[in-house]
């Protein structure tokens, strides 16, 4: 039994799919559970709560935790540390091995490409808890208390992706609509992002490869990646129009934070779009021979999906 905590969200969906082509038991896990590549097995469960994570959990021989929160840090702070410590105290008693999706937040900024030896250096809020987390995960891997990878993701877009990710957002969807597209930061620094198909084939493949666990993994992402400018010409160009776009920097985000609280909490986040943002994949490409979707093929499936 393969278990989704967190299920409906793309990431969650796109590994669902790689589970069930792949033959696999899917169990599919939130508050409100929908059906996705057929899966019929849903279970209605507040993973915030230690005793309905546990049955959520119950039978599993492999648990993602793929859950998605609010932008919120106040939120994060006071629910994430729950999530994890229930997660981890249900994978333990029922013996299932765990794999945690994560974001790259807890390496603040990095000069130079982000890899899974990166120390944690976080440079927001939201960073401090995410490195909290991942800490007393591997934690309990160090102390041999369960087996567990953390499988993390640069920014990600891809089909579906229309609520998180920025490519989808704030250009593809823009320029959909024939409004001026939007770009966050510098548009002359590079900036990876992950495919949404590719971070599910990545987790998937990492379930099946015992010599994988107890260690962080980057998920397959394509480098190097272009800029904001090479970004917008290769949408525009593969949407027929032109790439007009705003760039949103610190005080456009401040302005609109005053009536947006999800803007708002980018401002923090900032950095990642002000500086170089590189995220290296080698060790994972490497080990599992799989090359990662080119931006120009990624963009025309996000494209065409509909």
């Amino acid at each position: 039994m393969y278990t989704i905590l967190g299920a409906g969200g793309v990431i969650a969906n796109e590994l669902a799919k790689e589970l069930v082509a792949n033959g696999k038991k899917v169990r599919l896990v939130s508050r409100s559970p929908k059906s996705t590549a057929g899966i019929t097995d849903l279970v209605s469960a507040n993973i915030t709560d230690a005793e309905q994570t546990r049955k959520a959990v119950a039978g599993s021989a492999v648990v993602f935790l793929t859950a998605g929160l609010k932008y919120d840090h106040k939120l994060w702070a006071a629910t994430w540390p729950v999530i994890m410590t229930n997660v981890i105290n249900a994978c333990k008693a029922t013996g299932a091995k765990l794999i945690f999706f994560d974001n790259v937040y807890s390496y603040g900024l990095v000069n130079g490409p982000m890899k899974e030896d990166t120390p944690y250096n976080p440079s927001s809020k939201k960073g401090k808890i995410r490195a909290a987390i991942a800490t007393q995960l591997m934690n309990e891997v160090k102390a041999g208390n369960i087996t567990a990878t953390i499988a993390r993701a640069a920014d990600f877009y891809g089909p579906g992706a229309d609520k998180t990710g920025f490519l989808n957002l704030l250009i593809i969807d823009k320029f959909r609509k024939k409004n001026t597209a939007m770009w966050l930061g510098k548009d002359d620094v590079t900036h990876s992002y992950t495919f949404t198909p590719d971070a599910g084939k990545g987790l998937y493949l990492l379930s099946q490869d015992d010599s994988s666990w107890n260690q962080v993994w980057h998920l397959p992402t394509t480098n190097p990646a272009p800029d904001g400018k090479g970004y917008m010409r290769m949408i525009a160009q593969q949407m027929g129009v032109k790439p007009k776009y705003l760039k949103l920097g610190g005080f456009l985000i401040r302005l609109s934070g005053l009536f947006d609280s999800t803007i708002k909490e980018l401002g923090e986040m900032l950095y990642q779009n002000n500086y170089p943002y590189i995220f290296d994949s080698s060790k994972f490409e490497k080990h599992f021979n799989m090359k990662p979707t080119s931006y120009e093929e990624g963009i025309k499936q996000t494209i065409q999906f509909e």
